[in-house]
C-alpha cells in the first residue's frame, strides 16, 4: 500500500469555483484534484474515462489504484444534476465516494443526497473551512454533514415525524428526471432522444406520463416544476 494522495473529480459549472475549490484541495499534501468536470454528464464519463486509463483500479484512501477516489459535486449542473450523476457513479464497479459541495442549505436536497449514498454534505460558503476535512472523512467511511445543519435537520424530522408524515418520496423515475430536466432546458424530443439513447416517442411518452402523475398541464408547468425541485436554475 503506498500513501499516495486521494485522487478528486471536482464537478461545478462555475469555472471560477472550480478555480477556488482546486486550489483549497491541491493545498492538501493528501489530497489532489485529476479531473475537473462542468456537469454532472461530464463528471460521470470522466470518471468512466479515468478509471479506463487507470485499468479500473481506484485506491481506497491510499490504495495503489489510479482511478478517482472521490468526486466533489455541485447540486444544480445543467444537462445531469449532480444527484443525477452520483446515482450513476454508485453503479460503476469499483465507484467513487461523493461528497456534495453545494449553496444549498436545503432539507430535501439533503436527504436525497443521503438517498444516492454521498458520504458527505457541505455548503460553499464554508468550503474554506469544512471541504478538506469533509473529503478526509469521506476517504476514512465516515459522514460528514456541515455543522450548521445537525439541529435543524433533527428539528425538521422531529416534526415531520410527530405530525404522522414520511420523509418526502420522489414522485417521478430517474428516467423521467433525466427528461425533465432536458425538457426544461428547451431541448427538443428529437434532441433529448438522441442525448439519451432513446426515440422521440419514448420522449414523448415519459413526458406525458410526468404531466399526468404531477397533475400539470404543459411544458411551462413543467419547467416550473424543475426549477422549484431544483433541477434547474432560475
Amino acid at each position: 500500500m503506498t500513501n499516495r494522495p486521494t485522487r478528486i473529480l471536482l464537478a461545478d459549472d462555475h469555472a471560477l469555483v472550480r478555480r477556488g475549490v482546486r486550489l483549497i484541495l491541491d493545498n492538501e499534501p493528501d489530497l489532489t484534484v485529476v479531473a475537473e468536470a462542468a456537469d454532472g454528464a461530464e463528471a460521470v464519463a470522466a470518471v468512466r474515462s479515468v478509471g479506463r486509463d487507470a485499468g479500473g483500479a481506484r485506491g481506497d484512501g491510499g490504495g495503489a489504484g489510479d482511478g478517482i477516489d472521490l468526486a466533489v459535486l455541485d447540486i444544480a449542473m445543467p444537462r445531469k444534476t449532480g444527484l443525477q450523476a452520483a446515482r450513476e457513479l454508485a453503479r460503476l464497479r469499483p465507484a467513487p465516494r461523493v461528497l456534495f459541495l453545494t449553496m444549498y442549505d436545503n432539507e430535501q436536497y439533503f436527504f436525497e443526497a443521503l438517498k444516492v449514498g454521498a458520504s458527505g454534505y457541505v455548503l460553499k460558503s464554508v468550503a474554506d473551512r469544512d471541504l478538506v476535512q469533509a473529503c478526509r472523512a469521506a476517504m476514512r467511511d465516515e459522514p460528514f454533514v456541515y455543522p450548521g445543519a445537525l439541529g435543524t435537520l433533527v428539528r425538521h424530522y422531529l416534526d415531520r415525524v410527530r405530525n404522522g408524515g414520511a420523509l418526502p418520496e420522489r414522485a417521478i423515475t430517474d428516467r423521467e428526471e433525466e427528461v425533465l430536466k432536458l425538457v426544461a432546458e428547451g431541448h427538443t424530443s428529437r434532441e433529448i432522444a438522441e442525448l439519451l439513447v432513446i426515440s422521440a416517442k419514448t420522449v414523448e411518452r415519459h413526458r406525458s406520463n410526468m404531466l399526468q402523475k404531477l397533475g400539470l398541464k404543459d411544458r411551462l408547468e413543467l419547467t416550473r416544476y424543475a426549477i422549484r425541485v431544483g433541477l434547474i436554475e432560475p
